[in-house]
């Protein structure tokens, strides 16, 4: 990881919790010396401690790590509000509803903003059968491809896994009104509202 807890981190989930730093002390088995170092930058918890140190605060363990928490609102789960995430080392896709800390190959990654497509990545979309047929006019190199597209609509998403020197596009039935997203590993994430 190229991150650590910091002082601040842990003081303030501290205090968010209501615990004092001797009661914080006496749920993990140290001293409220041991905290107040902690928290003051004069020292860091040993590594075995990390685990009851979160489990005391209620926080992941990547939450402390990064200093930010995630709040569970759970609004309907409402798939809508997707957010997707690319590893750049391994390449793999996550997804989140929400807000999420999202960690891979010990990065944390950001959340993928997404925009319309430019004229480098024209999108066709015509109906064979029952589905839609989706092509992406964007080469498949082993540099620059389209790694994947999805369609996403309030209560379903649907992901296919595109591979460098293979055809952008793929089939997919559309129900209801929903996003295609489709993400080029060099120019970032498109949605289109269809």
């Amino acid at each position: 990881m190229n991150t650590y807890i910091t002082a601040k981190t842990i003081k303030r989930l501290r205090e968010e919790k209501g615990l004092t730093q001797f009661q914080l002390a006496e749920i993990i088995g140290v001293s409220d010396k041991a905290v107040s170092k902690w928290e003051t930058s004069k020292g860091l918890p040993d590594i075995s401690l990390v685990e009851p140190l979160c489990k005391a605060l209620g926080v992941s363990v990547m939450e402390l790590m990064s200093g930010d928490t995630v709040i569970n609102k759970n609004i309907s789960s409402n798939l809508l509000r997707s957010k997707f995430y690319v590893c750049p080392v391994c390449g793999n896709v996550m997804h989140s509803m929400g807000e999420a800390v999202i960690s891979c190959c010990g990065i944390i990654l950001p959340v993928l903003e997404a925009e319309e497509p430019d004229e480098e990545h024209t999108v066709t979309i015509e109906p064979v059968e029952d589905e839609k047929f989706i092509t992406v006019h964007h080469s498949m190199t082993k540099e620059h491809f389209i790694s994947f597209i999805a369609y996403v609509t309030s209560d379903t998403m649907r992901i296919v896994k595109l591979y460098p020197e293979g055809n952008a596009e793929t089939r997919m039935q559309f129900r209801g009104r929903g996003y295609l997203y489709i993400y080029c590993n060099r120019h970032g994430l498109m949605k289109i509202k269809v």
